[in-house]
């Protein structure tokens, strides 16, 4: 039987990381029960990731890549509408809806892989993809509001589909913004 790639020894890695915090937390899962779940060495472990904050850091790390290039398309654009851009925005924080889900029930992985600071400067560029560079208090606090609350829409425990929870969330936040 052939070795997997080590890109997909590290993939499998995340997969398990995720599952197991999802059960037990940030903090009780520990690095050992990931390489035992994934079937390798802890030391096995520490050649795909040195530490578990670059773990942490490479299980949302595709969640900041995914967002990085949809803000940066749609300012690329210029004019756009907002209900597509909350439309897209949705569809990629739902796809990575197990990392937001992991940083909500622990909020103290935003600290260990600085993501609060990814998080802030998210809001901050897409209420100017809405309003403009110079918002008013009242269209930040939509702003804020609508993309806080679609986040967390995101997680909802629902027996909703996926496309129905989006069709909620987007009238939701349309409403906070005032669309």
């Amino acid at each position: 039987m052939p070795r997997p790639r080590t890109s997909e020894t590290a993939d499998r890695i995340r997969a398990a990381a995720l599952e197991l915090i999802a059960e037990k937390g940030v903090q009780q899962a520990s690095l050992r029960e990931i390489a035992e779940r994934v079937g390798i060495t802890k030391p096995a472990l520490y050649y795909h990731f040195a530490s578990r904050e670059e773990l942490l850091r490479g299980l949302v790390q595709p969640l900041v890549d995914d967002v990085a290039e949809l803000l940066g398309r749609f300012e690329a654009e210029g004019e756009h509408d907002p209900g597509r851009l909350l439309g897209e925005y949705f569809d990629v924080t739902y796809r990575h809806r197990a990392i937001t889900g992991m940083v909500m029930s622990d909020p103290s992985v935003l600290a260990q892989v600085n993501l609060a600071v990814e998080v802030d400067g998210w809001r901050r560029r897409i209420t100017t993809l809405l309003f403009g560079p110079d918002p008013t208090l009242v269209q930040q606090t939509r702003a804020l509001v609508a993309i806080g609350g679609l986040g967390d829409c995101t997680i909802l425990e629902t027996d909703a589909t996926a496309e129905e929870l989006r069709a909620a969330t987007l009238e939701a936040a349309g409403a906070a913004l005032g669309l």
